[in-house]
């Protein structure tokens, strides 16, 4: 592309790779080789380029308007790793020393500049894992998914950051035996505060340099991905923080952001939005999301936010918002952008992954664009289900008595579970801020926490939907999560907890075996409830079926109670087999539940003609297989012997000669009908009552 189709795609909102045009790029100019650099700034009357090259001068380096709000600058002799940034005079006559927008690395913070890096030289090995996520959309396959902060998952014995190419020495191996199909980054791009975890970020280009440089990153997401581990982004197009050296009023004036302070300012994060109205800053974002699906062969992107960009009056209260062009509280715009931008990346990438964290009842937010606006859908292909997670949460933290006042959190998920694409989220969000560790939010001593987390987790797993669990409750961490320091792994020197652990892998790969629990993830085909209303006994059962309508029946008991001869409908006869038992010793649990299979029995249970009595430990989630169908029972009439065949019968002259059937012609008064002896009615049994 020429530089000026460059800067027209820029300027028209079309461009899509725009960090190959602005920012720092190596070049030769008569026959002197250096880096260009061009950067937006609209308002400006004049830009330079200062940095550790020429003493931090600001008039040294002077680039020239190119066009479009464009400038562009050549400065000979530069290297890899320099620091630089640009001294931009605003039209008040302040000069303010900003960052690249567009570099793709920079300085470790505190420190706030921008370092040349070439991008291109890294020798990827992971080209079989991305053919064969071409060949499999992640629709009907497993997607289980572990949430990792790079900076606090594990640090070094002194609490000190590991390093990307370190952080994969330990965290592949174990997130492959722990059996998650896909880890996601909280963000790696460039962000100034650590207690902001990467949300507020400055560097949209730049993974950042607390771990190492961007090829260290690639080789991250590449032994990731030769491992056949899928990895997702956090990505945050909503919102970027106000510190002096970044995207805040760039140039001096709003420029990135909305104008209007009605529009442009998240008071209570104190962060600036995005004008999604702007072609420059569409091209902006538009570009960073493809950057790092293709520079750093990401799976897919969760995008951050959602709600905050949809509404006009989120955060905001009567009086400090303005209604769009209808009166309505929709940002048209930013409706407008996540459809552009979803179109975009699936255009170019139809097998990535485009998942909202959207905390509304928005419609349609996963269904492709179709006819755009408010009456199209946003285009993702799969979205949090924040309401499952509320709800989830709520119950489990109840004490079992209150729970059955309270059984539609459990239930009610069903009511809108295949309205999107949902992903189930236990994620970073529920265990900061005093909320408690996902282990501390069940109810009861230390020991009973533990069989409430296998439950609750195998209730997830067995529930529609992809997963996500924010790492630490794989092991039971007690302590909430703290950004600032590694996770608790010397609780695995604990038996109980080294237990736990050893559930959580089994539940996994279990899940992984059975494409019962995920083929159908998005249908009413790939579920069915047994029982959704024994909420005295705190229990639910319900069936996932695949494809060729093989099924699992699971059984949840969230309760402490031991329900021995708990009596369950199943839709056929035969064997079930006990596969799944969250009460098992191996697990820390009691090992009480079924040991060998069990046969149906004709007793009719949960609208189903016949039903098995199970074991059902307390506190526990058990799952069943049919192993063996058994014929289905014939019905009173088949039960009945066929009458033997009558001879025929001769006529008079008055009458025709036929051929009598089984049936006797009750109009035939030669021949009346003999009442037959009524078949024994077998003695109804009745059924087991639950303990």
């Amino acid at each position: 592309m020429t530089s000026v189709s460059a800067l027209e795609a820029f300027a028209s909102g079309n461009a899509v790779r725009a960090q190959d045009y602005l920012g720092s790029h190596a070049e030769t100019r008569d026959g002197t080789a250096g880096y260009v650099f061009r950067v937006w700034a609209p308002h400006a009357t004049a830009v330079a380029v200062m940095g550790d090259f020429n003493d931090w001068d600001q008039a040294s380096h002077p680039m020239k308007l190119i066009g479009d709000g464009v400038w562009e600058g050549f400065v000979p002799g530069l290297k890899r790793y320099d620091s630089y940034k640009y001294a931009v005079t605003a039209r008040d006559g302040r000069i303010l020393a900003k960052s690249d927008p567009y570099a793709f690395h920079a300085e470790t913070r505190p420190g706030t500049a921008s370092k040349i890096y070439d991008l291109g030289d890294y020798q990827w090995g992971d080209q079989g894992w991305m053919a064969a996520r071409k060949a499999n959309p992640i629709y009907q396959n497993p997607l289980n998914i572990y949430e990792i902060h790079l900076g606090s998952w594990r640090r070094t014995g002194e609490d000190t950051f590991l390093s990307y190419r370190d952080i994969a020495q330990y965290l592949v191996p174990y997130v492959k035996e722990m059996g998650f199909t896909h880890v996601e980054l909280l963000p790696v791009s460039e962000h100034p505060l650590d207690a902001s975890w990467g949300y507020q970020c400055t560097g949209y280009f730049a993974a950042t340099s607390r771990f190492g440089t961007p090829d260290d990153f690639m080789y991250l997401v590449d032994q990731l991905h030769r491992a056949g581990i899928g990895v997702i982004l956090d990505w945050v197009p909503a919102h970027f923080p106000k510190d002096a050296f970044g995207l805040y009023e760039f140039d001096g004036e709003p420029c990135y952001e909305y104008a209007d302070p009605r529009k442009g300012e998240h008071a209570d994060w104190g962060t600036r939005v995005f004008d999604y109205s702007r072609y420059e800053v569409r091209s902006f974002l538009f570009s960073s999301a493809l950057f790092w699906l293709e520079q750093y062969h990401i799976d897919g992107l969760r995008v951050d936010a959602v709600a905050s960009m949809l509404y006009l009056d989120y955060g905001r209260q009567g009086g400090e918002w303005c209604p769009n062009m209808f009166g309505g509280h929709e940002n048209l715009e930013a409706v407008d952008f996540l459809q552009a931008l979803n179109t975009h990346i699936f255009t170019a990438h139809p097998d990535v992954m485009m998942i909202a964290e959207e905390s509304t009842a928005w419609p349609r937010v996963s269904h492709p664009v179709g006819q755009g606006g408010l009456e199209g859908g946003l285009g993702f292909n799969l979205k949090w289900n924040m309401g499952w997670m509320n709800d989830i949460i709520h119950y489990m933290k109840l004490d079992p008595y209150f729970r059955q006042f309270n059984h539609r959190d459990i239930t009610f998920s069903l009511m809108y579970a295949f309205s999107e694409n949902f992903v189930l989220p236990l994620s970073h969000d529920e265990v900061v801020h005093m909320k408690g560790s996902f282990i501390n939010k069940m109810p009861g001593t230390d020991d009973e926490k533990f069989p409430g987390v296998r439950a609750f987790y195998t209730y997830m797993l067995t529930h529609p939907g992809k997963k996500l669990l924010f790492m630490g409750a794989e092991f039971g961490q007690f302590n909430e999560w703290h950004y600032e320091h590694s996770l608790d792994w010397h609780l695995l020197k604990q038996e109980r907890h080294k237990k736990l652990q050893k559930f959580f892998k089994s539940a996994n790969q279990f899940y992984l075996a059975n494409p019962e629990l995920w083929q159908l993830d998005f249908s009413w085909e790939g579920f069915q409830w047994i029982c959704a209303d024994d909420n005295q006994g705190n229990c639910a059962a319900f069936l996932r079926k695949d494809k060729k309508g093989q099924f699992l029946l699971v059984v949840c008991n969230f309760s402490p109670v031991h329900r021995k001869g708990y009596q369950v409908g199943v839709p056929f006869p035969g064997r079930y087999e006990l596969v799944f038992n969250t009460d098992d010793e191996s697990f820390g649990g009691t090992g009480l539940g079924d040991k060998e299979p069990l046969k149906t029995e004709y007793i009719a249970c949960h609208g189903q003609e016949q039903s098995i009595s199970i074991d059902l430990p307390p506190m526990s989630a058990v799952i069943y297989k049919c192993v063996k169908k058994f014929p289905p029972r014939r019905k009173k009439a088949e039960l009945q012997p066929a009458a033997e065949p009558k001879k025929a019968v001769k006529r008079t002259a008055k009458t025709t000669t036929r051929t009598r059937s089984t049936k006797t012609d009750a109009k035939d008064k030669d021949t009346p009908a003999k009442p037959k002896a009524a078949a024994k009615k077998p003695a109804a049994k009745k059924p087991a009552k639950p303990s």
